[in-house]
């Protein structure tokens, strides 16, 4: 498995079950109907030890633009392959959020309201301030890369192939992610990943699915623009630490 199909499988088996915990929780007619955020953000929590358990060993298991951005902006990954990692990503989350729509297809039909629909495939902030709203996403993604550059810097360094979230490890990274979206999540919906929005909400644009609404294009730069800036930031004072 090279690198690439690494990155587009982990991702979408990352998307599945994450976007499909909100599809069970939200929908009409599910058997998870009203779950809550605790279900949410435990299974998005294991969504991506599954996502890192399958990409590790090939690529590193970046899943997420914003962690391929922090490391190579760290010197700890290579430029040259940061377009690569960024297309296999996007391109794994469209086809996770196809596989959710697929499999909950009944349930969308049977929900009326056009923003729980959404919500299944994009972030949609609780209160909508774009700035407040930016700042929830830098703050969130800068902890995510900073524990990922920071806390491993030894295996990191030490695994010269195979940089990225795996090199932490599965578990420790789904327990991340789950504190993460319990303690910050609230805001925005922690989107912290710049593909698990722009695919997901790409699918919802171009898809057939009944009386679904806008896919409010003019939020969506806010999931884009604060993961990045917040794993550019971490990267910064790992750097700053490490001299």
């Amino acid at each position: 498995m090279t690198p690439f199909v690494a990155e587009l499988i982990g991702t979408a088996l990352l998307i599945t079950l994450g976007c499909g915990v909100v599809a069970n929780v939200v929908l009409e007619k599910t058997k998870g109907n009203g779950g809550g955020w605790i279900v949410i953000t435990t299974a998005w929590a294991f969504a991506v030890f599954v996502g890192v358990v399958v990409a590790g060993p090939y690529s590193g298991a970046h899943i997420n633009p914003a962690v391929t951005i922090g490391l190579a902006l760290a010197g700890l990954f290579d430029w040259a392959s940061v377009p690569m990692y960024i297309l296999a990503q996007l391109l794994g989350a469209m086809v996770g959020a196809a596989v959710v729509w697929l499999s909950y297809i009944d349930h969308f039909d049977a929900t009326k309201d056009k923003g729980l629909k959404l919500v299944v495939f994009a972030t949609v902030p609780a209160i909508r301030n774009y700035g407040s709203n930016l700042v929830s996403e830098i703050v969130g993604t800068f902890v995510l890369v900073f524990t990922v550059l920071f806390f491993s810097d030894a295996s990191l360094l030490a695994t010269e192939e195979v940089i990225g979230l795996g090199s932490l490890g599965a578990l420790p990274v789904s327990l991340l992610v789950w504190v993460i979206g319990l303690s910050l999540g609230g805001t925005t919906g922690y989107a912290i990943n710049p593909a698990r929005d722009l695919g997901p909400r790409l699918v919802h644009a171009l898809f057939p699915i009944k009386e679904k609404g806008g896919s409010d294009w003019a939020y969506s730069w806010v999931p884009i623009a604060g993961p990045v800036l917040g794993a550019s930031m971490a990267a910064g004072l790992f750097l700053l630490l490490s001299v």
